[in-house]
């Protein structure tokens, strides 16, 4: 993997904003944007705990999926307090996804400002709270409605990898899914990293972006990013998302939630292991190709 910095920004201009990293699709840290924000000294575990602690969560943990296992598929179910509890204690190899805390408690809502002035189309009705014990890990995914995302890191810290879109083949892109068949699990470290080169040679190719993100972090990751997260500590953080600003965008997207999902979905349940092993020459021959392609050009 051939892998960049991330531009760190700390008090750009919304125009400056667009001009260097918005409209080239280019991802940035802005480390200074949640600054101003009551919720950047004022959400704590224990303020949250008192919020929303007895909310009912799903909880996932890291094991990759397989022929069988649905989108999105919780290994679990606990309240958001056990589960603070539970994190807070040291390593954990579970996370929270997606979950919109402020439908259980809307004053979250007044401690932090919409930048609107820096990015249009905010979904305002779907902030979304991310969280992980240390150890826990996000595997490599896009977001399946190609969102544009301000994704603020509050407590601990989180390592990310990030590739463009475009690189989709040299990820080993599930077809009909938004995964990717290879394991990036401790990519950082050569002592326990899963990244199979060997199994997964186009990896050698695939050309990104590494970081790591700390309290008070906004990482901007354009429509359509891979994106693949480590909890070096327990921590969480809040993704402010907005509509692709394409019009192609917006129907791929449509595409992607409404046709690309549910025919997986029925396949998986039909035929899950003829599926699956289809999947995995389709994955193959694409990068396959790809590799050739650059071999040759």
């Amino acid at each position: 993997m051939q892998l960049d910095s991330i531009d760190l920004e700390y008090d750009i201009t919304p125009q400056a904003f667009k001009n260097k990293y918005y409209n080239l699709n280019k991802p940035v840290i802005l480390r200074n944007l949640a600054k101003p924000w009551p919720a950047y000294t004022k959400w704590t575990w224990d303020y949250l705990t008192e919020v929303a602690g007895d909310k009912k969560i799903p909880i996932y943990n890291n094991i990759k999926s397989d022929a069988y296992t649905p989108i999105n598929k919780a290994d679990g179910y606990t309240t958001f307090g056990a589960y603070i509890d539970m994190i807070r204690k040291g390593p954990a190899e579970w996370r929270i996804f997606f979950f919109n805390v402020f439908s259980h408690a809307p004053q979250l809502k007044k401690d932090f400002t919409w930048p609107d002035d820096y990015m249009k189309g905010f979904l305002k009705t779907m902030p979304a709270l991310f969280a992980g014990g240390q150890g826990s890990i996000t595997h490599m995914h896009f977001d399946i409605d190609l969102p544009n995302i301000f994704h603020t890191q509050f407590i601990g810290k989180k390592r990310v990898l990030l590739f463009p879109y475009e690189e989709r083949n040299k990820l080993y892109r599930k077809p009909f899914e938004v995964l990717s068949l290879a394991d990036f699990s401790n990519y950082y470290d050569p002592e326990k990293s899963k990244v199979d080169t060997k199994k997964f040679p186009a990896l050698e190719f695939v050309n990104g972006y590494d970081v790591v993100l700390e309290h008070g972090d906004t990482l901007f990751m354009p429509s359509g990013f891979w994106h693949h997260m480590e909890y070096l500590e327990s921590g969480f953080a809040m993704s402010l998302r907005a509509w692709n600003k394409t019009i192609g965008g917006k129907i791929n997207a449509g595409w992607n939630v409404v046709g690309m999902r549910n025919i997986d979905t029925l396949m998986k349940k039909t035929f899950p292991g003829k599926w699956y092993n289809w999947k995995e020459k389709k994955i193959n021959k694409a990068a396959s190709d790809e590799m050739h392609f650059i071999n040759n050009r």
